[in-house]
């Protein structure tokens, strides 16, 4: 039993260091959004650390060698990551869920989201009157004071 733990664990190690693509033709959409939100975020993370190390007095390598190397790795990692067996048969998965879903025609989504905001701005008024009518019913009560003139 520890040996399939250490399989498991070891897998995503030896899959880092392969080249090939696992299942080529299935799930490309989802891995490769998944691949290039992983890498904008990387590209991010470079850009700050090089603001972090950017100073007048900082050699190269630790300016543009260090993020440069992060990037890269990072970007390696990625790609691998979204070709691991384990992970790739869940983005396959979520997939050929999503293209199970009745996604709504233009026309559809266009009403839909007229009536959720008309709902909001209607809701919004209603408890904007209930706070008029609470606030007058306590002032008139004298739980609470009016504003006073200065």
């Amino acid at each position: 039993m520890a040996k399939e733990k250490t399989d498991g664990n070891m897998s995503l190690w030896r899959d880092l260091i392969r080249i090939g693509v696992y299942k080529r033709n299935q799930g490309k959409i989802v891995r490769q959004v998944t691949f290039s939100v992983l890498s904008v975020t990387l590209l991010l993370a470079a850009w700050q650390l090089w603001g972090a190390l950017h100073s007048p007095n900082s050699s190269w390598y630790t300016e543009y060698g260090f993020p440069g190397i992060v990037l890269l790795g990072g970007i390696w990692f990625s790609y691998r990551l979204v070709n691991w067996p384990r992970f790739a048969d869940f983005l396959i998965a979520v997939e050929a869920e999503l293209n199970k879903v009745s996604w709504p025609s233009k026309e559809e989504l266009i009403r839909s989201s007229l009536v959720v905001i008309f709902m909001m701005f209607f809701l919004a008024l209603v408890l904007f009157g209930f706070d008029l009518f609470w606030q007058f019913l306590f002032k008139w009560l004298g739980v609470i004071q009016g504003p006073t003139a200065a």
